[in-house]
């Protein structure tokens, strides 16, 4: 049976995308706004869900979603949403589209700007009921197509996170062959964000059992069970694709118990002006450095998070991290990715203002933070 009910409706299969149409219709949606970026136009991945787009239905598209999201894209999108007189979303990408389609579902009913939203300011007592919005991931990272957040970047130049039951996509669309053009870099890029939200949510103090064995599992799919690894290898690989994109579902269904330093961190580097650094890139090259830090508090919780990944040593979790990521021909340190020296002070204060730092096993303070950033910047 293809259709998961948790948080809300997953259409999981290969063909998936066929579906479109009958959600539409359920939703009563007759002119949705399709969020989606440049890449995945050019990539024919547009034309695959257009190729099942019911005849009676307009295709009004916004293209222009940035590689992190800005609020001046949201603003942009949500004019022509408001000028076609659209009355749902459909948002097909990665998580940059999905997280921008759920800002625009925000403002369309709800006054700007997005920063008193903000999960870190007690936004989520101001968001109310928003419209449908139609998930279709095609990457399998994230999990946004199931999670209740999205991440933009708002006029202050700050990565913020959104937070509401209300955001959560109506539908998500989650069609594995949607993946398989996905080059090798960003099939591992993607895929160790999936990795970072098992084991971040994993460890996270709060009591969530459920969740716990969810991100235990997502994470012994892609890695004990080799599933991203193949993925990267032969990225025609459907059954690798299929188990990497429920392993991201999983991070994400895992991360309702919050995430922690590495999400911190990565928000904090992601907003370095001219960079364009790839969230998912950010989190596998910072994993290894913070599990180091946060072994010493948590030594059980390590002990189960080696037995998923079918490691002998909890010892050894942050070497066989270093290894996957090196196997996947991922950087190995911020200092490679461009990150300078004089960055970390403002990387600090970001990073300790973020709202992941909050469920980390023990909250980092800004001279474990600086500590760590140099040891990543220096390598």
């Amino acid at each position: 049976m293809p259709l998961l009910q948790f948080v809300n409706r997953v259409w999981f299969e290969q063909g998936a995308v066929k579906r479109i149409g009958g959600e539409l219709g359920r939703l009563g949606i007759r002119r949705p706004l399709v969020c989606t970026d440049r890449g995945i136009v050019a990539a024919g991945i547009a034309d695959a869900v257009k190729a099942h787009w019911p005849a009676e239905v307009p295709w009004i598209m916004f293209d222009e979603t940035p590689a992190n999201p800005t609020e001046s894209a949201v603003r942009t999108a949500l004019a022509l949403y408001r000028a076609e007189g659209c009355d749902g979303i459909v948002a097909i990408g990665g998580g940059s589209p999905i997280d921008l389609g759920k800002a625009v579902n925000l403002l369309v009913g709800h006054p700007e700007p997005l920063a008193q939203y903000e999960t870190a300011k007690k936004g989520l007592g101001k968001i109310g009921p928003v419209g449908p919005l139609i998930a279709v991931p095609t990457t399998a990272g994230t999990g946004t197509e199931v999670s209740v957040g999205t991440v933009i970047i708002t006029e202050d130049g700050r990565k913020s996170t959104i937070a509401s039951p209300h955001l959560i996509a109506a539908v998500a669309i989650c069609d594995p062959a949607l993946t398989l053009g996905l080059p090798k870099l960003l099939t591992a890029a993607t895929g160790m964000d999936a990795v970072t939200h098992c084991i971040e949510a994993y460890l996270s103090p709060l009591y969530n059992p459920i969740a716990d064995a969810i991100g235990l599992d997502g994470l012994s799919r892609a890695v004990a069970r080799g599933a991203l690894e193949r993925a990267v290898s032969d990225g025609s690989d459907v059954t690798a694709r299929t188990e990497m994109m429920m392993a991201a579902l999983e991070g994400a269904l895992a991360f309702t118990k919050g995430l922690g330093a590495v999400h911190s961190m990565s928000h904090a580097a992601a907003r370095i002006e001219g960079l364009k650094l790839h969230h998912g890139t950010l989190n596998a090259v910072i994993l290894p450095t913070v599990i180091r830090f946060n072994a010493p508090h948590c030594a059980p919780k390590m002990a189960a998070l080696a037995r998923a990944m079918e490691l002998s040593d909890a010892a050894a979790l942050p070497e066989a991290i270093e290894a996957l990521n090196a196997r996947l021909g991922l950087p190995r340190t911020l200092g490679e990715m461009g990150v300078a020296e004089a960055a970390i002070p403002e990387l600090v204060a970001y990073a300790d203002a973020d709202v992941s730092s909050l469920t980390n096993p023990v909250r980092p303070t800004r001279e474990d933070y600086a500590r760590l950033f140099a040891g990543l910047v220096s390598g």
